[in-house]
């Protein structure tokens, strides 16, 4: 029986599940790799991001839009090392050699050992010449989880990949997509080594887009809620569906974690005879709220920072001003705290 997916990747053979590649903007996002270009997907924790990305890894991998050789990587394990670059470049090239390995590519698991010895630092983009030069087909690199990466070891990463850019795709990657919770431009970061803040837009100023990936649409709540319904049987009330709706807005966890908690945590819901009603909606929220969920819990935190602050509080309190900035809501956007549009306060008062 599938289920409601609350965490990791979505697996369509386990989980009810809109399929990752049409919540994107699959045409642009082809052009982007047609063009040789180096971009950014970004989005709030748990909205689908590693889903997108291993989806479209099985895409371009299958020969469906062309001969190339895409490999995912996911660089958080770096993170356990903070500032000590040579360690980082140690666990990032371990796990892209792994990675593929697993994919059937040798080159890199033998060579990087060697590579990193010789170029220190610098070994990521030295690797990444050599394997693209080992490689017959152009090579697309999808980056995940990049701004977990802390201070100097983020900025070697993203220097890297600049300053070999001019190399591609002979020698370096045809196309790079950078994937975490914020756009690069956002990324405030202090280098140990320069004792200064580096902006992110100019560690990596090659970036050509950046894509968000956005929450479930109406319909795409209702074809996911569907799939349970014509698996078990089950029926939602049209007021719970409604009601789902207006308490998660698409937020694609939430979603999945109410009706995980609806249909098959509770006693209730387990019974495929009785309909799922808008008060069942409801005591799994509070549920989710009493129960400190993990996702919940890490947005609350953020909730004590002074930007984060700075947008929610006249949100909260209905205050007609408020001393935010529009960087501080893109923030705020980014964590997934509050939906895409404007909040009340700042309708007609100023462009975000």
């Amino acid at each position: 029986m599938r289920k409601f997916n609350t965490e990791g990747p979505v697996v369509a053979r386990d989980h009810y599940c809109i399929p990752p590649l049409e919540r994107l903007n699959l045409p642009s996002v082809l052009e982007l790799i047609g063009d040789k270009r180096y971009f950014v997907l970004h989005a709030p924790r748990q909205t689908g991001k590693t889903s997108a990305l291993l989806a479209l890894r099985d895409l371009l991998n299958s020969g469906a839009e062309g001969d190339f050789r895409c490999v995912y990587v996911n660089v958080e394990t770096a993170q356990a090392v903070r500032e000590d670059v040579r360690r980082a470049m140690r666990v990032i090239l371990g796990e892209l050699a792994s990675r593929a390995r697993s994919a059937g590519d040798e080159f890199l698991y033998d060579a990087w050992p060697d590579i990193l010895a010789t170029f220190g630092d610098g070994a990521l983009a030295e690797a990444l010449t050599r394997w693209c030069e080992h490689t017959a087909a152009p090579i697309v690199l999808l980056i995940d989880e990049i701004d977990t990466l802390i201070g100097d070891t983020l900025i070697a990463v993203l220097r890297q990949l600049r300053a070999r850019h001019d190399r591609r795709p002979e020698s370096f990657p045809q196309s790079v997509v950078l994937c975490g919770v914020r756009d690069v431009r956002d990324y405030r970061i202090r280098s140990s080594a320069e004792n200064t803040a580096i902006a992110g837009g100019s560690a990596f100023n090659v970036r050509a887009e950046s894509l968000r990936l956005g929450d479930f649409t109406e319909p795409e709540v209702r074809a996911l809620l569907e799939q349970h319904t014509r698996e078990t049987g089950q029926p939602f009330t049209p007021e719970a569906l409604e009601t789902v709706w207006r308490q998660t807005l698409g937020q694609p966890w939430l979603v999945n974690a109410l009706c995980r908690r609806i249909c098959f945590d509770d006693a209730r819901g387990r019974d495929r005879s009785r309909a799922i009603r808008a008060d069942d909606v409801y005591q799994a929220q509070e549920h989710l709220i009493l129960s400190r969920q993990v996702h919940l819990d890490q947005l609350a935190d953020k909730l004590q920072e002074d930007r984060v602050r700075r947008v929610v509080e006249p949100l909260l309190s209905g205050a007609s001003e408020d001393e935010s900035s529009t960087r501080d809501l893109e923030y705020v956007r980014d964590l997934g705290l509050i939906a895409r549009g404007d909040p009340p306060h700042l309708r007609g008062d100023r462009a975000a």
